[in-house]
């Protein structure tokens, strides 16, 4: 039976936040756990591969969350610590492909199910949140340019694959030493479509201390 993987990408140090900000306590838990509880609860996710910088420090979540089925260290870059991911994953099984930050605590079971399931409808979706603010390109102390907000949206992630589009997207970025922003990115290169759905705005970054306090302000409320 095919499967549905959740690779839940937590292996960054932490700069601008001043220390790894997926180990950063939230609510009473560490904010990676809050990530790993929603997909370890998703009916339609079969295993969870957590990419961590320290392996050491992410066994204990293979006794915690029965569908974490791997445990493997993150690389310099985040597309890096994906692959790492991504290579644990069964090709004879792998169906629909999740690829998730592991500074997202507020993940919600509705988005991840739009997400699996326009991934098997258009073989790469991102969920996406509309821009309310005016945009300008700015060089120097320039305005050069106005954009059209209506066609511009914010990003988030679970992004989801079918594995074969995922596969071909990080072979060709691998083979030619390319670095995008994010995995939906390769796929565009690739020649392949990107299709979305309705992102979350509770579904926040922890990115810096401020995200933190929104954070706190979204879970008392």
């Amino acid at each position: 039976m095919k499967r549905v993987s959740a690779i839940i990408v937590a292996a960054g140090e932490g700069q601008r936040f001043g220390s790894p900000k997926q180990f950063a306590p939230l609510g009473g838990k560490l904010v990676l756990d809050w990530c790993l509880e929603a997909f370890d609860a998703h009916a339609e996710v079969d295993e969870i591969i957590l990419v961590v910088k320290d392996k050491a420090k992410g066994n204990e979540y293979l006794q915690r969350y029965g569908k974490v089925a791997a445990v493997v260290r993150g690389g310099k870059k985040r597309q890096d610590s994906v692959l790492s991911g991504f290579q644990q994953l069964d090709p004879a099984q792998a169906e629909v492909v999740l690829v998730h930050d592991g500074v997202r605590p507020f993940i919600r079971g509705a988005l991840i199910s739009r997400v699996i399931q326009a991934t098997r409808e258009r073989g790469a979706v991102i969920p996406v949140i509309p821009v309310e603010d005016t945009i300008k390109i700015v060089e120097g102390e320039e305005v050069k340019q106005t954009l059209e907000r209506e066609k511009l949206f914010r990003v988030q992630t679970p992004q989801g694959f079918l594995y074969s589009t995922l596969k071909k997207a990080l072979d060709k970025a691998s083979e030619e030493g390319f670095y995008g922003t994010d995995e939906a990115s390769l796929v565009e290169r690739v020649g392949e479509s990107v299709g979305v759905v309705q992102g979350d705005v509770r579904n926040i970054k922890v990115t810096t201390p401020e995200d933190l306090k929104m954070a706190e302000v979204f879970f008392e409320s």
